[in-house]
């Protein structure tokens, strides 16, 4: 095995080894990794350099070549590549009833707003959430859920106290087990699954095996669980509806593909906070610098997501999971105004396109409603004015100043486990580099070594417990790289 071991910030060039019985592929630096064509980046025959290996239990080899796929079992994806109304159904009759897991959370005050605006739609059963009592007792006050779940079972004294001049006091179980209970609450059809994290992983499994639709928001349910998550999905006959942006514009355009249709996903990206800074001036980004998003508001891990393309990475295996496409037919590009959310190639090279202005709420919504469409005032959602906006560009991604994309790919093609390492590895980065124990930079050397160590003990057919196990390992081992060679703490600003 060819172990990185960077002295600093500076690497050299990538180098692809092959051999019968592993490729290697080590991802290095930004500021010294020579420019890679932009479609030879997504497609494994581009000639990189170092040494990323990735091995598996069992004698199960992973190699990068065109074409060459994983010996592991691929497992089932949500809709292969098409999206069809089962014969027969019917719109619900009279408002949904709905669980929201991270109600007080972005996904989860969004789709509250939808259920304010929409009551002859949608209702709220349960609600989960972790440590915000204020605004979980408003909720309650405002939706009256028949279930609620706090996180933090030392503040429940405090919920009922806020909760003590209401009207209405729902049961209230406490701690993980009350947000699995939320989950699966037997009223709820669609459970809105915001929790972010591995912690999103076990409610989600509830819900699947208690047969209730997911309305999907948490990443790590695909990319660390989808090896487990699908099959599950498939056995209780659950729909799992994308709430991204990104992988709802792609349901979107694939409703009613006859099967086989789907040829290429083109997955939309910003280009995060540093689209337009040079590679070199990388090494003295800041905190603040990376929370500058130009499209859009979101929380500060996303941004800094946004800002690295590792959200996009990352959104490229999710698409994978839930649409089956290969790896080789998953593209990104630049697009700077947030305009087209994603794009879809037929077989015969018609490309389809969702297009909106940048707005959580149009997602949401379609995993609540599907497949209806809720009529929306224009007040509260603008229509698009093409005309107004003017003009919709594009461009490569530069893999010099996002190496996120190359070590997504590699990640998604090595499947099983490393996913979720490379998912939680990131995780944990960015919180490092929030609290600036690391340098911007050092985000994509911690999670390249983290994965680089995950090599040997890759399970390729995971079980939920190796799934969180592999979770919580990738971000100790993450954390633990602070002291390595070459991870140098950034200087405090007084």
């Amino acid at each position: 095995m060819n172990l990185l071991h960077p002295p600093s910030h500076n690497s050299s060039n990538i180098i692809i080894s092959n051999s019968p019985k592993k490729m290697s592929l080590n991802f290095l630096s930004p500021t010294q990794t020579n420019p890679i064509n932009f479609k030879d980046t997504h497609k494994p025959q581009t000639h990189l350099q170092g040494g990323f290996c990735f091995n598996k239990k069992n004698d199960v080899k992973v190699s990068f070549g065109k074409g060459i796929r994983c010996s592991a079992a691929v497992p089932p994806p949500a809709w292969p590549g098409t999206a069809a109304v089962e014969p027969g159904r019917k719109s619900w009759d009279g408002p949904k009833p709905i669980s929201i897991v991270g109600s007080t959370g972005s996904i989860g005050t969004q789709t509250l707003d939808i259920v304010a605006e929409n009551p002859d739609k949608f209702r709220v059963v349960a609600l989960a959430a972790g440590s915000n009592v204020t605004l979980l007792a408003e909720q309650i006050k405002a939706f009256k859920p028949q279930l609620v779940s706090i996180m933090n079972e030392s503040l429940v004294g405090e919920l009922k106290e806020a909760l003590a001049d209401a009207d209405y006091m729902p049961e209230i179980i406490p701690g993980e087990q009350g947000i699995i209970e939320v989950a699966r609450h037997p009223d709820c059809v669609t459970v809105v699954t915001g929790i972010v994290g591995c912690a999103g992983l076990k409610p989600t499994v509830a819900a699947i095996e208690a047969g209730k639709n997911i309305a999907l928001a948490n990443k790590e349910t695909l990319i660390a669980g989808g090896p487990f998550v699908l099959p599950l999905a498939h056995k209780h006959n659950v729909k799992i509806l994308p709430a991204d942006s990104e992988h709802s514009a792609i349901f979107q355009c694939i409703q009613g593909f006859p099967e086989g249709a789907l040829r290429r996903i083109i997955l939309t990206a910003s280009g995060g906070a540093f689209r337009d800074l040079p590679v070199e001036k990388l090494k003295d980004v800041k905190v603040a610098d990376a929370l500058k998003h130009p499209n859009w508001s979101m929380g500060k891990k996303i941004t800094v997501d946004s800002a690295t393309l590792f959200n996009k990475g990352l959104e490229v295996i999710e698409a994978h999971y839930l649409y089956g496409s290969d790896y080789d037919n998953i593209e990104i590009v630049i697009h700077p105004q947030s305009i087209i959310h994603s794009m879809v190639e037929t077989q015969d090279s018609s490309v389809l396109a969702q297009l909106g202005w940048p707005d959580m709420r149009l997602p949401i919504l379609y995993t609540l409603s599907w497949p209806d469409r809720v009529p929306c005032s224009e007040i509260t959602w603008p229509r698009l004015d093409l005309c107004k906006l003017g003009s919709l560009t594009f461009k490569e991604p530069d893999n010099v100043k996002y190496p996120s994309m190359d070590l997504a790919y590699a990640a998604g093609r090595a499947g099983g486990t490393m996913t979720g390492v490379l998912s939680a590895a990131n995780e944990k980065a960015v919180e490092m580099f929030i609290d600036e124990k690391i340098k911007y930079l050092d985000i994509f050397k911690v999670v390249e070594l983290t994965c680089e160590k995950h090599q040997s003990e890759l399970v390729a057919a995971p079980s939920l417990e190796e799934i969180v196990h592999y979770d919580l390992w990738a971000r100790d081992y993450a954390a633990s790289l602070t002291s390595t060679p070459g991870l140098t703490p950034p200087v405090a600003v007084v």
